[in-house]
């Protein structure tokens, strides 16, 4: 069931103990792309977890992504409404973006004159122009750049300020001049192929090869900072597994709630050999009680390995240091075709999408490209698959709170659970009613 409109007033009209697992991916309120509902506050709300606790069957788990920044703030207040936090997941992945600033260049922007990009964004602010009146006559999504008062403050190319100015009735003679030396002219020293990668946490953004150029620092103080840059390349997402305190032991709580147990045997990873064999393991209660010597057989069936609390994408780059990719649970991260399967019939819409780079290798604003399904963070139905058997019983319904592209409501078809979800921007709700449509048309097959 499709809940339309803010999660935290709709949470608040369910009954109590009325659903079996929740598992959703909520904001993780890094402003990411502009998105107003990734800087709201929400996934930090205590009163929103505890509507959700409120809700949860005793025993019921939550599973909850969170970005590594504010992944911490996001487990607090889990915690802090009631929850008991059982584990980490940690979901890594080879394709992340490193959304670094070269300190080199940004000094050789600067052209020897400190805070000279913000005196610039300063005075375009007293133009009065908007961002969207800049994006529309630069066929870019740089116009929040000029006109900015802290964060990664830009002036425009010389070709782009030919097209800005005309929208501007007086321009002092020291703008022109700014514009114009832009930044220290780089020497180029070589190439280097490269890729457009995702952007977005988690995300596996179509690729397109290109060719960079290499440059060297020009000013002298940009030769002492060669090298420097501000962030780690993105490699994981945590999802906190937290639990809704149980009513009496485990098994009281299973067997009158159907909530409380993970299913290990359905979520093992690899088939197994169904072998049956007979090990040997040293006797535990001899040593502890009276130190006595010797083993105690077990006869145990392969049924595959215990899932972990580690998942990855299977890529080259992760495989690296995993060796047998069977060891852990991994899935390819969301294709094309995948995040737009069933949405054949809707219109394709304009989204900001990869960054695309200057000639020198530097970022220049993002592409726009139409598409179906424009949702930025789009996860893996088969990992979302993964999740939801692994803390909803039989027959349970799984709720997500943040259902965005209703990626988690696919995987809950597919898995044969009943599901619902809450989505306030209306933009996704004909993409998660047309993903809807699809999975309940798919086999019921098992991963």
């Amino acid at each position: 069931m499709l809940l339309k409109g803010n999660c935290l007033e709709l949470l608040a009209e369910m009954p109590d103990n009325s659903v079996d697992s929740i598992v959703t991916d909520p904001p993780y309120e890094l402003g990411f792309m502009g998105k107003s509902w990734d800087n709201s506050g929400i996934a930090y709300n205590v009163e929103l977890w505890s509507q959700v606790l409120r809700v949860l069957k005793p025993g019921g788990h939550l599973l909850a992504f969170g970005g590594s920044r504010t992944y911490h703030r996001l487990a607090s207040a889990v915690e802090d409404a009631g929850f008991e936090i059982r584990d980490q997941i940690m979901w890594l992945y080879g394709s992340g973006f490193p959304k670094s600033l070269d300190v080199s260049k940004a000094i050789d922007k600067n052209n020897g004159e400190p805070n000279r990009l913000l005196k610039f964004t300063e005075w375009m602010r007293t133009t009065g122009l908007k961002a969207k009146e800049l994006d529309a006559a630069t066929g870019t999504n740089m116009g929040g750049h000029y006109l900015t008062t802290a964060s990664q403050p830009a002036i425009p190319t010389v070709e782009l300020w030919g097209k800005i100015r005309p929208l501007i009735a007086d321009v002092p003679e020291w703008v022109d001049e700014l514009v114009q030396r832009i930044e220290a002219e780089r020497e180029v020293v070589g190439t280097k192929d490269s890729n457009l990668l995702a952007v977005a946490p988690g995300q596996n953004n179509d690729r397109s090869a290109t060719t960079l150029n290499i440059t060297a620092p020009s000013t002298p103080e940009a030769q002492q900072w060669e090298g420097w840059g501000t962030a780690l390349k993105p490699a994981h997402e945590p999802i906190v597994v937290a639990r809704k305190p149980l009513i009496g032991t485990v098994a009281t709580n299973v067997l009158t709630y159907g909530t409380g147990a993970l299913n290990i045997d359905g979520s093992r990873v690899g088939t197994g050999t169904g072998e049956t064999k007979t090990v040997q393991y040293p006797d535990i209660r001899g040593n502890n009680y009276n130190n006595a010597e010797g083993t105690v057989e077990y006869t145990v069936t392969d049924q595959g390995r215990w899932p972990a609390n580690v998942i990855h994408d299977g890529s080259e780059e992760v495989l690296e240091y995993f060796g047998e990719p069977q060891r852990f649970f991994y899935c390819a991260k969301a294709s094309k075709s995948e995040r737009n399967a069933g949405l054949g019939g809707l219109p394709k819409q304009e989204q900001q999408g990869s960054y695309k780079f200057r000639t020198d290798g530097s970022l220049d604003g993002k592409e726009t490209e139409p598409k179906a399904n424009i949702h930025p963070t789009v996860k893996p139905i088969s990992l979302m698959r993964y999740l939801v058997k692994l803390v909803t019983p039989p027959n349970g319904t799984v709720l997500d709170p943040f259902l965005g592209s209703g990626t988690t409501t696919v995987a809950a078809i597919l898995e044969g659970f009943n599901w619902m979800g809450c989505e306030m921007t209306e933009d996704y709700w004909p993409i998660i009613e047309a993903r809807v449509v699809w999975a309940e048309a798919q086999p019921k097959t098992l991963l």
